[in-house]
């Protein structure tokens, strides 16, 4: 499977709606497209499936390891693979789009917001290549898609301004009808504001597939396969509604690989199915808190919580855990009640990064002393007791309270760190079932 990385100038250029238009053309042109997303990002990914008809795959030096970045990759189905970069190409310590893009072995396009540009456009493209060598991140820049641009003069100007080595791959169109509305943690997902499919095929004419393919490369296989692992027979309910829409594809396949994966939805009011373990993934328990506070699953899974049943909360899901979530409005609602914290909103973030956890004894996802890779991104804060017990010491990143992450009771575990499976945190999950 060939690979190509559309990476921006910068958060806001436009990647989102030139990566869906992209998939639009290829896939319209007969290619069978695997979309993914650099970085830990849940939404744009929920954009790529509604527009490519499958799971978009996350691609994450830092979560996933550059062995487990290739394995990832290849697990992907498709003729081609369009890779959405994060903020601009060199941004981020941990896993910049450039150091995903190098990884693989893929070409860069970047794209670039061209509303109020020409030949600066052009003069950019040049700035982003040459600057790869100063990072020290293999990152070839190899073409360029101009987003918010119109056609005639104002084409011609970048497209003549371009230097021959690197190509002009199209323009998407300024439309109104290309815009994705906003909201707190990132755009709204996609099942809930897809992009008009007319706006995209519009969008999808004016770029060029045929330079587009040209240019893909086949990354290098990983040199460490997958180690295959036993199925547990444990019975897993995962929780998957507007509440907990969070959830990466390759930690539904992990668990499926290694149990029986039942989804039952809170906000629905569905009862928690016949389980060995509970997992919460996170997403918007704050949209939907009247909804949980009345969620006959919630109340339930406290009872079975108590009873010793494993069940692991990631953001979303250890607010849902929690005592209490208070909105930005200022109600508070209720929640599971089984762990210890009372939680409230915040109209600014309080973390955004990656982060690193190191387990402070054995716990359901790390055995002691382990280390965990993941990422955090949260309105929220988390008010704990004194006497609250805590899985891991936060090495990197912020986590709930004064340097730790991993709120825990009974055989509950509640993180503001998300994890990816390669981070060996769902297989030890599972095992511990």
């Amino acid at each position: 499977m060939r690979g190509v990385v559309l990476g921006g100038t910068a958060s806001g250029v436009g990647k989102t709606v030139a990566t869906l238009a992209a998939i639009t053309a290829l896939r319209d042109a007969g290619r069978a497209v695997q979309p993914a997303k650099a970085g830990p990002d849940f939404i744009d990914p929920s954009h790529h499936e509604q527009v490519a008809g499958r799971p978009s795959r996350t691609l994450d030096v830092w979560m996933q390891g550059e062995t487990g970045l290739r394995r990832t990759y290849w697990r992907g189905e498709g003729d081609v693979c369009v890779v959405e970069g994060a903020m601009g190409l060199y941004d981020g310590d941990a896993s910049s789009t450039a150091r995903v893009a190098a990884a693989l072995d893929l070409p860069v396009v970047l794209v670039v917001d061209a509303s109020a540009g020409m030949e600066s456009v052009a003069a950019t493209a040049l700035g982003f290549r040459a600057y790869a060598a100063h990072a020290g991140v293999d990152a070839d820049v190899v073409g360029v898609i101009a987003s918010r641009a119109h056609g005639g003069r104002h084409e011609r100007g970048i497209r003549e301004a371009l230097p021959d080595d690197i190509a002009y791959l199209g323009r998407v169109p300024p439309d109104e009808d290309l815009t994705i509305p906003e909201r707190h943690l990132g755009l709204h997902a996609g099942a809930e504001a897809p992009v008009p499919a007319d706006a995209l095929a519009a969008a999808a004419d004016h770029l060029d597939t045929d330079a587009l393919l040209a240019l893909a490369r086949e990354p290098p296989r990983p040199t460490d396969p997958e180690r295959t692992r036993s199925a547990t027979g444990a019975r897993i309910a995962v929780a998957r509604d507007a509440a907990f829409r969070f959830c990466y594809p390759a930690t539904v396949e992990r668990l499926r690989d290694r149990g029986e994966v039942v989804a039952f939805a809170p906000t629905a009011d569905d009862a928690l199915p016949d389980c060995d373990a509970v997992y919460l993934p996170g997403g918007y328990p704050e949209l939907h808190a009247p909804a949980l506070a009345a969620s006959g699953a919630l109340a339930d899974l406290a009872a079975r919580a108590a009873d010793g049943l494993p069940v692991l909360g990631e953001c979303g899901g250890l607010m849902a855990l929690s005592e209490t979530l208070t909105t930005a409005d200022g109600d508070t609602h209720e929640m599971a009640g089984v762990l210890p914290a009372d939680v409230t909103m915040h109209d600014r973030y309080r973390a955004l990064d990656h982060v690193e956890l190191r387990a402070r004894g054995d716990t359901l996802t790390a055995g002691a002393g382990g280390s965990l890779r993941g990422h955090e991104f949260h309105y929220s804060s988390a008010a704990v007791g004194d006497d609250a017990r805590f899985a891991f010491d936060v090495v990197r990143g912020d986590g709930i309270a004064d340097g730790l992450d991993g709120l825990t009771e009974y055989r509950t575990l509640g993180t503001y760190a998300h994890v990816h499976p390669e981070s060996g945190a769902f297989d030890a999950f599972a095992e511990a079932v």
